[in-house]
């Protein structure tokens, strides 16, 4: 089962927003999309100019079915795709669901910037995030069932970035290879 959660709001900006929250462990062995090669989305949230959504694995049993409902998603978003860790997201879906999903705008003003960073200096709220901008207690919360917690994250990412954007703008991405072994 994937639950759905939707609120209207408006966002004054062009393009699409994309934050996943994930499972799974980084190979740092790689420095290309092999990075990513053992992290599956367990959320998939989204914002744009008509609203925030965001789908999300009840149990690893309902992995496969997000993974199946998430590239008609990404097809039907409109762009610019923004991210705050552009390669993340790019490298996640290319091994996960088999798809070069290219993003156009980064959201974080270097690479490894921490959004704690970003977020403390342009003074954006924490929009009720339980894990106060620690994604790890997020997987680990999604593990132990805790769904509401892990969507109230996710959403409370989607609205920082937005602000991040809106309050500073974005860069051009830095370059991802993309490698499928």
């Amino acid at each position: 089962m994937v639950i759905i959660h939707k609120e209207k709001l408006k966002s004054n900006f062009d393009g699409t927003i994309i934050d996943i929250e994930t499972i799974g462990e980084f190979s740092n062995e790689y420095n290309d999309s092999r990075k990513y090669k053992q992290i599956l989305p367990v959320i998939f949230g989204f914002i744009d100019r008509n609203g925030l959504s965001i789908y999300c694995a009840k149990n690893e049993g309902s992995l496969d079915k997000l993974k199946n409902e998430i590239p008609p998603l990404l097809d039907n978003l409109e762009r610019p795709f923004y991210a705050f860790n552009c390669h993340f997201e790019m490298g996640v879906f290319f091994h996960s669901l088999n798809k070069k999903v290219l993003f156009e705008r980064e959201l974080n003003e270097r690479k490894y910037e921490r959004k704690s960073s970003a977020v403390s200096k342009l003074n954006i709220p924490q929009y009720d995030d339980p894990f106060n901008d620690r994604g790890v207690l997020c997987k680990e919360a999604w593990l132990q069932g805790q769904i509401d917690n892990a969507i109230a994250h996710n959403r409370s990412c989607l609205l920082k970035e937005r602000d991040i954007l809106l309050k500073r703008g974005f860069r051009e991405p830095d370059k991802l290879i993309f490698i499928n072994d």
